[in-house]
């Protein structure tokens, strides 16, 4: 049984693949609330389908692009439940599972972006091909520098309407499809580390000056 977590969004996504399908997805209903639910989705994902953590063979984490505290919740505790359980962890890239609903849900005939909140008004950017092949990014960048006609998923679309004319769906990442994906071999799968994109905004004062 496949364990997939996506933490890169607001919403915390959780889900179970048996090999054949998602029998179960789950997703927080209050945002930035990652460290509080995503220990509960997982605990109640197997509680529904009835199994317990030694049954897991595999773990999926969506790695990013997106904010330092939530990816870290994500991560941190798929690889500690890899580390624990003796089970491979494998990274995606939150983007191509956006990328992979969108070919396998609306099969587009040209190529489309999928671009996703960043904050600090920006956005994290990825091209991809008709096929859903990435091509170019993950970035961050200004939605006013790469406005376009062209059809973008993600949040983008919803934050930025008057740059990204033609949105399409999905708005968010879900578990079920980075399970989907990796489970089929459908996406690139890389380590799990966080693909942040930008420097956390903490960072460690200078060095004090030593007393003479």
């Amino acid at each position: 049984m496949l364990l997939a977590l996506d933490t890169a969004t607001p919403l915390v996504s959780v889900a179970l693949h048996d090999g054949e399908r998602v029998v179960v997805e789950l997703s927080s209903e209050q945002p930035m609330k990652h460290g509080e639910h995503l220990a509960p989705l997982v605990a109640r994902a197997m509680q529904d389908v009835g199994i317990v953590r030694q049954h897991l063979t595999a773990i999926a984490v969506g790695v990013g692009p997106g904010p330092f505290t939530g990816l870290r919740v994500g991560i941190v505790t798929a690889r500690t439940l890899g580390f624990v359980l003796d089970i491979p962890v494998y990274g995606v890239c939150s983007l191509d599972a956006i990328a992979l609903e969108v070919v396998e849900t609306s099969a587009p005939d040209s190529g489309f972006l999928v671009a996703t909140d960043a904050r600090r008004k920006e956005v994290y950017l990825a091209s991809y091909d008709a096929d859903g092949r990435r091509l170019e990014g993950p970035v961050v960048t200004k939605p006013a520098e790469v406005a376009t006609d062209a059809p973008v998923a993600g949040a983008g679309p919803v934050l930025y309407p008057e740059h990204f004319t033609r949105a399409m769906a999905p708005e968010r990442p879900g578990a079920g499809w980075i399970a989907h994906g990796v489970s089929g071999e459908l996406v690139e799968l890389i380590d799990p580390e966080p693909l942040y994109l930008r420097r956390p905004d903490a960072v460690a004062g200078a060095p004090r000056k030593p007393v003479s």
